[in-house]
């Protein structure tokens, strides 16, 4: 059927076909005529004198000419507007400013030479749609937790196709970020421990119905498909060992809510990372049957978790062990004991300026310094001239040394509940490996042994009367630099400088 156009006159409606219109008739106005001046003469004597433009003799420009031509002929013009094209550059790359402002009549703007100077190329031209769909339309970003979790799922679902060794780092990372999400298993773990896991993450495809699933093996989540859980119940989280009584099939549980379930969906997690000791790894405890399948799984074996948590666990116990035995009084100890030492510390950090433990108090803690240093102080009893002339009693604190990375503190008096015997103020910020007195009682009375014999009283052996000389000392120092700066004060006061006043001035 030919197609036709309605042509709606005064009277009547005339049917015209598209094929019969008149050639001649114009349907589109010509935009009209400019009264401003078109051409801009300075900017295009500047383009003219360019060094691989100009000459007669030349029959073809040169290749730099050619580029410095195609960037800025449009500057000839006197009304230089952008024309439409297509957007220049990728998503990837950001897009490089062009500078176009409006040049004026022609004898209105400055003969200058550097008119042109401004003009910046892009380096890339993409003709690729995709590169700028984006520029046209705002990306939006999803909210919906649904949207979010499905689309987890989906990316989970196509980096476990990959077997392990075939996954980049890039890829475990995003299994990584991924499987956070997952609160019954990231609260199970340390962010450490995650990481490692991720590598040995695989997928277990199941393709047929009602075939059981073992969970004792491993951890599962649920990427496609479902499952019924055979024995309540079927999730074991770490620390909490569970009561597994009676393997007999279940027809209605819970699943963490209030509701009844009875299938084990996309998202719901089964099975354990520790392996249940004393049963067989394909006993019916931690079992689910296929239901919906094809069931793809997300599965972390519990030999790989037994493996990396001792793996993660011999790293830190090393890391304490080489601290402690960086210290002095400890290079000779043996393997065992400082294995033994090692496994009560903990990590822990302090700020600047904070004071560990006051002079005449129990320390609350062994401490082994990791980073950072401390100052060491001692009271001393001093007379003190008022500014009414009186002498005064005043108890004052004398820096006596300092501690600094790969020494310790505390021991005695922690050891022998005693009091310590100086003060500990941090000079900076301090990471520290402590052990409490109450991790302590777990040590062997062996070991305690060769902990006192091998440590002394902090400063200990100082007499009031060194104590009293090193704050002389440092009194003296004290006022000496005080005399000098006041020395330079009154001789640049009385020659009239005044720093950053007058010629003096840094601006």
């Amino acid at each position: 059927m030919a197609s036709s156009t309605i042509v709606h006159g005064k009277g009547d409606n005339k049917v015209v076909k598209w094929s019969e219109r008149d050639p001649q008739k114009i349907r589109h106005k010509v935009p009209g005529q400019d009264p401003r001046p078109v051409i801009d003469y300075t900017n295009l004597d500047i383009i003219n004198n360019h060094e691989g433009l100009k000459g007669r003799a030349i029959t073809e420009s040169t290749e730099d000419g050619h580029h410095f031509f195609m960037e800025n002929y449009q500057r000839m013009f006197a009304n230089n507007k952008p024309l439409p094209s297509i957007p220049i550059g990728r998503r990837d790359q950001p897009m490089k400013s062009i500078s176009n402002e409006a040049t004026g009549s022609a004898t209105a703007v400055p003969s200058s030479t550097n008119r042109l100077s401004d003009i910046v190329s892009p380096e890339t031209l993409s003709h690729d749609v995709a590169d700028h769909m984006a520029k046209l339309h705002k990306e939006r970003k999803i909210v919906d937790p649904v949207i979010i979790a499905a689309k987890r799922i989906k990316e989970l679902r196509t980096l476990l196709k990959k077997l392990p060794y075939e996954r980049t780092a890039e890829d475990n990372d995003i299994i990584y970020t991924h499987l956070k999400e997952f609160p019954l298993l990231s609260e199970q773990l340390s962010n450490k421990e995650l990481k490692e896991l991720c590598t040995t993450a695989h997928m277990d495809i199941w393709k047929d119905e009602d075939y059981t699933v073992f969970g004792n093996n491993g951890f599962h989540i649920i990427l496609r498909g479902s499952v019924v859980p055979q024995t309540e119940p079927w999730l074991r989280t770490r620390g909490h060992p569970g009561e597994f009584r009676s393997p007999t099939p279940i027809l209605t549980t819970t699943v963490h809510t209030d509701k009844d379930v009875t299938e084990l969906t996309v998202g719901d997690c089964f099975g354990t990372l520790e392996r249940l000791e004393g049963k067989e790894p394909n006993s019916k405890v931690l079992t689910v049957l296929t239901k919906s399948v094809p069931c793809e799984f997300l599965k972390i074996s519990s030999n790989d978790f037994k493996r990396i948590t001792e793996q993660i666990r011999e790293r830190h116990i090393s890391e304490k062990i080489n601290l402690i035995q960086a210290c002095k009084r400890y290079q000779l100890w043996p393997r065992q004991s400082l294995h033994k030492l090692a496994e009560l510390i903990r990590w822990t950090k302090f700020p600047e300026n904070t004071v560990l433990v006051s002079e005449g108090y129990l320390c609350p803690f062994i401490a082994f310094i990791k980073s950072g240093d401390c100052h060491v102080l001692r009271q001393v009893d001093v007379l003190q001239k008022m500014p009414n002339g009186s002498q005064e009693k005043r108890l004052k604190q004398v820096v006596m040394g300092r501690l600094q990375e790969a020494e310790s503190f505390g021991e005695i008096s922690v050891l022998d509940a005693e009091a310590i015997t100086c003060s500990i103020v941090t000079a900076s910020d301090i990471k520290l490996g402590i052990i409490t007195p109450e991790r302590l009682q777990d040590l062997e009375e062996t070991t305690k042994a060769l902990l006192r014999q091998s440590n002394e009283r902090l400063y200990g052996n100082l007499t009031r009367d060194d104590i009293h000389n090193e704050y002389i000392d440092q009194e003296l120092k004290r006022e000496w630099n005080q005399f000098k700066h006041g020395v330079v004060v009154d001789v640049i006061n009385t020659k009239g400088i005044r720093p950053g006043y007058g010629k003096w001035s840094t601006k």
